[in-house]
């Protein structure tokens, strides 16, 4: 099974923050899985491969995509806050 998920930013620093902080999910991964993650301009692209079951393919899309709204939800507030 594979997925591919592109996220489009405002700009490439927000793109770049979102990739960086799920970049973890690139090298933690069991066998049989692999997430690769990154960015390209405005967008952040990645890509998973899980070579097991259906439950583990989707319990990694859905941990990304909370990691995802994490770090988007961060930029944001550090943003609001003058930090970025």
């Amino acid at each position: 099974m594979e997925a591919k998920i592109q996220l489009s930013y405002k700009d490439s620093k927000e793109a770049e923050a979102v990739a960086k902080a799920i970049a973890p999910d690139n090298v933690k991964v069991p066998r049989g899985l692999k997430v690769e993650t990154r960015r390209r301009e405005n967008a952040v692209l990645t890509r998973v491969i899980c070579e097991t079951s259906l439950q583990t393919f989707i319990a990694t899309i859905d941990d990304l995509l909370e990691s995802i709204s994490v770090a988007e939800n961060t930029f944001k507030v550090a943003k609001k806050y003058g930090k970025s």
